[in-house]
């Protein structure tokens, strides 16, 4: 057990995120606009924010449940933000530059991951079951 958590400490962050998304079933990892981001079953659930443009901090951008997100960076903005692009859609930006509860971390991912794993509901008007989308989680990145 100390071994385990002696050599987790020694991984790097980006390195205990990709562990966290690729132990999810039918996940796949592709780098997309220059970050490493992950995918169910081709749809978008993490992606990796590495300073993008310029930014101070090392993050992973996941989707959050309606009103979530509001209440993540309310209660503690220093780890949780509103990420450019696919925050007005309810991503919420997580910290892991800064000794992140990676329980927390992993529970979040987990989530997002679900939100976007879980078959959808067709209504009228929208393709069936395999046909071709363009679906990619609650929005893309830029």
């Amino acid at each position: 057990m100390a071994s385990r958590r002696r050599a987790q400490r020694t991984k790097s962050p980006v390195e205990r995120l990709r562990a966290i998304c690729l132990a999810l079933p039918d996940t796949t990892e592709k780098v997309a606009w220059g970050e490493p981001t992950w995918r169910v079953r081709g749809r978008l659930f993490a992606q990796l924010d590495n300073h993008h443009h310029g930014a101070e901090h090392l993050a992973v951008w996941l989707p959050a449940p309606l009103g979530e997100q509001e209440s993540m960076i309310f209660l503690d903005p220093v780890r949780f933000f509103r990420p450019p692009y696919v925050g007005p859609r309810g991503w919420v930006g997580v910290r892991i530059d800064r000794r992140p509860n990676w329980t927390v971390v992993t529970k979040l991912v987990e989530q997002a991951y679900g939100m976007v794993a879980a078959p959808k509901r067709r209504g009228r008007g929208e393709p069936s079951e395999g046909a071709p989308t363009q679906e990619m989680g609650r929005g893309e990145p830029c």
